[in-house]
């Protein structure tokens, strides 16, 4: 089973007719890691699925960038605010790895709406984005840096180990040697 569509059926089950309008709209990317998807400034014309590699969205202030978040496999994924409103980006989206990725146009994004299983399962995607960019700005808002990668490292500890320090620690909001400080005071706290 192809997975975009392996997805969609955690979401909603997907007729065979359907998943072939669906594929019909698909174009398959092979991207070397540290590629540039999306540019601040320029509007995403695509949605995304990324079917193997990882990304991280970043924004630019005061010429440095800072890491909003990561995207892991298997998800959909794009710059919400410009693909849906078709403006300039606010954000950055770029490869951490070589990623596969498969991209689909605004326009046979939008007109597949028409089909009852991809209007269900984007409308329960946002509702999933939605919960969770409220779940991290509420860490960022209500706990330290250090609680927050305690998190991560519970939730997700192999993401961890493939994402570079200085992009984590700019996720975290603080210096890398900040964090080098928080990981030795977390390694030496669990041989103690």
């Amino acid at each position: 089973m192809h997975p975009l569509r392996q997805f969609i059926s955690q979401f909603t089950p997907v007729a065979e007719q359907d998943w072939q309008a669906i594929s019909n709209c698909l174009l398959r990317r092979e991207l070397k890691k540290e590629t540039l998807l999306l540019e601040e400034g320029k509007t995403c014309k695509h949605l995304y699925f990324l079917e193997k590699g990882l990304l991280r969205f970043f924004v630019w202030k005061d010429g440095i960038d800072i890491t909003k978040y990561f995207t892991d496999v298997p998800y959909v994924f794009t710059s919400q605010k410009s693909f849906n409103q078709q403006v300039p980006a606010q954000e950055s989206i770029e490869t951490l790895e070589d990623s596969i990725i498969w991209q689909m146009s605004y326009e046979h994004a939008q007109h597949l709406l028409e089909l009852k299983p991809w209007s269900t399962f984007i409308r329960l995607l946002i509702q999933e984005v939605q919960t969770y960019t409220e779940e991290i700005l509420e860490a960022l808002q209500t706990q330290t840096a250090e609680q927050r990668y305690k998190m991560l490292l519970q939730q997700d500890a192999d993401l961890l180990q493939r994402v570079p320090l200085k992009h984590l620690a700019s996720y975290l909001g603080i210096a890398p040697q900040s964090l080098s400080r928080i990981r030795k005071k977390i390694q030496h706290q669990l041989r103690t």
